[in-house]
């Protein structure tokens, strides 16, 4: 019988460019929070570039920044992004990152070992967006249990 971890997706569209100094707040806090989340119980994996965050990684547009995950089971990713000091981040977003009138966060179950890349993360956040949420495209809002 296979395991399952989560995926998460979530895309941000940034109000000024990444060396600007609008953003320097939020690029002098990228090796902090991501450490924090490789601390994190139940983290799995993380979408890397080179320097060892994934803003070079521009695939949804060139203003936009996308951090892909994998984590144990929903409740460590949200203990994560609800519960720790990613908090203080999030809090701040509307600094950095656009207003956003569609849904730009999609969860997603997938076989222990997989990687998504940005290609498959873009289909399960259309899937979420054209469908709301079913078990193949979802948010914290309403979960899914991993397939048997």
């Amino acid at each position: 019988m296979p395991t399952f971890e989560i995926a998460q997706l979530n895309i941000a569209q940034m109000n000024a460019p990444l060396d600007s100094p609008e953003m320097a707040d939020f690029v002098a806090n990228l090796d902090r929070i991501n450490t924090l989340a490789e601390a994190a119980p139940g983290f799995v994996w993380r979408l890397q570039d080179a320097d060892g965050n994934a803003t070079a990684l521009r695939p949804f547009g060139e203003d936009t920044l996308v951090n892909l995950s994998l984590w144990s089971d929903v409740q460590s990713l949200s203990d994560y992004v609800f519960k720790s000091a990613h908090v203080e981040i999030m809090k701040r977003r509307r600094e950095w990152f656009a207003l956003s009138p569609q849904v730009t966060t999609v969860l997603w179950w997938v076989p222990q070992g997989h990687r998504p890349d940005e290609q498959e993360a873009l289909q399960r956040l259309q899937t979420l967006r054209a469908m709301g949420p079913t078990e193949r495209a979802f948010g914290f809002k309403q979960t899914f249990p991993a397939p048997l």
